[in-house]
C-alpha cells in the first residue's frame, strides 16, 4: 500500500488501473504560493515539477509514519524555457491554447517517494508535444465540449479526452502526460515489494 499526496482523477485512475493498492490524501498545498517562491530561486520546469512533487509527499509523510507517500507534479515548458501555468478562467485558456497552437511544448512528469520523511525515490519524465495549428473556431468549439475538466490541466487538455485532438505529435509516455510516469513508479514499488515482481 502507498498513500497518493494527490487527489488528482487521473493519478488515482493511473494507480487504480495497474492494480496498485493506494490511498489518497490531499497534501493542503498553497502550489501558487510554493511556485511563486521555487520560481524565485530560479528553478526551471524540471526542477520546478520535482520541488512541487517532493513538497506534497513530505506534506503528507508527517501525517502517515512509516508509510511510501508518493508525491507528484507536472509542469509545462516551451523551447524557449517560458512556463505555462493552468488556466485561471476560460478567457485565460484560450489565449494558452493560441499561444501553444502550431508549436512545441514540454510536459514535465514528476514522481517522488517519501518514507518517514525522506526522499527514497524520486524520476522525473519529459513529453515532447506538438500541437497542431488550432482555427479560432476549433478553440472554442473544443472549450466548449471539455472546459469543465480541462481546466484543471496545465495546458487546458487531457490527452485522454478530446484534448487528444490538439497534438500533431506526441514523444514519451502518455501515462506521464496525465501526470504520472507509471513505468518508473511500478518498477520501484516491484523492488520494495508493494507489487510481486
Amino acid at each position: 500500500m502507498i498513500v497518493l499526496a494527490s487527489q488528482s482523477a487521473s493519478r488515482r485512475a493511473l494507480l487504480t488501473a495497474a492494480q496498485v493498492p493506494f490511498e489518497a490524501l490531499s497534501p493542503g498545498v498553497d502550489e501558487d504560493a510554493a511556485k511563486e517562491a521555487l520560481r524565485a530561486d530560479g528553478l526551471d520546469a524540471r526542477a520546478l515539477a520535482d520541488a512541487l512533487a517532493e513538497l506534497k509527499a513530505l506534506r503528507v509523510s508527517r501525517r502517515v509514519p512509516g508509510a511510501l507517500v508518493l508525491g507528484c507534479d507536472q509542469t509545462l515548458s516551451l523551447d524557449d524555457g517560458a512556463m505555462i501555468d493552468k488556466a485561471v478562467d476560460r478567457a485565460d485558456a484560450e489565449q494558452i491554447l493560441k499561444l501553444l497552437s502550431g508549436r512545441v511544448h514540454h510536459l514535465h512528469s514528476a514522481a517522488l517517494i517519501v518514507l518517514n520523511g525522506e526522499p527514497i525515490w524520486r524520476h522525473v519524465e519529459r513529453v515532447r508535444m506538438t500541437v497542431r495549428p488550432l482555427s479560432e473556431p476549433f478553440i472554442q468549439s473544443y472549450l466548449d465540449a471539455d472546459w469543465e475538466e480541462c481546466r484543471w490541466c496545465v495546458g487546458c487538455y487531457r490527452i485522454e479526452g478530446p484534448g487528444a485532438q490538439l497534438f500533431a505529435k506526441v514523444e514519451g509516455s502518455q501515462f506521464a502526460i496525465q501526470g504520472l510516469p507509471l513505468l518508473p513508479l511500478l518498477d520501484f514499488l516491484r523492488v520494495r515489494g508493494v507489487l510481486a515482481a
